[in-house]
C-alpha cells in the first residue's frame, strides 16, 4: 500500500550508507520503517519501462527503490537471475563497497538493461544500482542479510534537470565512438595500421566515461537542499 500524506516538495535522496545501513538492514530483520517508502518488488519479473506505476512515488520522478528478493539462477549457486521477459540486466564494472564509519557494511553493483537475449542484446539507457548487505560484524547464521537486495532504477537520459545535459553528452560520446569503430573497419589498407590503434584507444576512453557517469551518484553532486535520513524538503 502507498505512502500517504506526504508533503508538498518531498523528496526521496537517500546515500549509499542509508539504503544498506538502515533501509535495507531494518527490511532484512523485519523492522519497522518509519515511513513505507520502498515497495517490495520481483524485478526481474518486470520490465524495466513497466517499474514507475510500481513506485509509491510520482511517474515524473528520475528514480525508483524497490526491495526485491534475490532469485537464484541456479539452487545451489550464488549467481542471480537476472533475466525478464523481453531482455536481461548485465552487471558492468566492478562491484563497489558501501561503507558506514569507514566500515565496510554492503556492495553495489551496477547493471544495464539489455533487449532480446545475449549475446546479441541490445543495450538500453536503462540502469539498476543494485545494493546487497555484506556486514561482517553482523552475527547472521541463518543466511538472512543475502534474503533482499534493495535496488535505485532509472533511465539515463532522463534522470533529472541537472545533470540532462551531461546524460546527453555521455550519450553523443556512445555514438561517436561507434562512428569510430566504423571509420576502422571500412579504413584503406593503405592507411597505415597506428590508425586503426589510435581508433580503438578513443572508444575506450569514451567507454570509460559512460562507465564513470552510470555508476556515479551524478544527482546527488549538485543537491543543495536539506537532507535528513535520506529524506528531502525543499522550500
Amino acid at each position: 500500500m502507498a505512502p500517504v500524506g506526504l508533503p508538498p516538495g518531498f523528496r526521496f535522496h537517500p546515500t549509499d550508507e542509508e539504503l544498506v545501513n538502515y533501509y535495507l538492514k531494518r527490511k532484512i530483520n523485519a523492522q519497522e520503517i518509519e515511513l513505507d517508502i520502498i515497495p517490495e518488488v520481483d524485478l526481474y519479473k518486470c520490465e524495466p519501462w513497466e517499474l514507475a506505476e510500481k513506485s509509491f512515488f510520482p511517474s515524473r520522478d528520475p528514480e525508483w527503490y524497490f526491495f526485491g528478493p534475490r532469485d537464484r539462477k541456479y539452487p545451489n549457486g550464488f549467481r542471480t537471475n537476472r533475466a525478464t521477459r523481453a531482455g536481461y540486466w548485465k552487471s558492468t564494472g566492478k562491484d563497489r563497497r558501501v561503507t558506514c564509519q569507514n566500515r565496510p557494511i554492503g556492495m553495489k553493483k551496477t547493471l544495464v538493461y539489455y533487449k532480446g537475449r545475449a549475446p546479441q542484446g541490445i543495450r538500453t539507457d536503462w540502469v539498476m544500482h543494485e545494493y546487497r548487505l555484506d556486514d561482517k560484524d553482523w552475527e547472521d547464521p541463518t543466511g538472512l542479510q543475502d534474503t533482499y537486495a534493495l535496488c535505485r532504477v532509472f533511465k539515463k537520459n532522463g534522470i533529472c534537470s541537472e545533470i540532462e545535459e551531461q546524460g546527453q553528452w555521455n550519450l553523443s560520446l556512445i555514438e561517436s565512438s561507434q562512428s569510430i569503430v566504423n571509420d576502422c573497419e571500412t579504413m584503406s589498407p593503405d592507411v597505415p595500421m597506428a590508425s586503426s590503434s589510435s581508433c580503438l584507444e578513443d572508444q575506450e576512453d569514451k567507454d570509460e566515461l559512460w562507465m564513470q557517469f552510470i555508476t556515479e551518484d551524478a544527482w546527488c553532486s549538485s543537491n543543495a537542499a536539506t537532507m535528513v535520513g535520506g529524506q528531502e524538503f525543499t522550500n
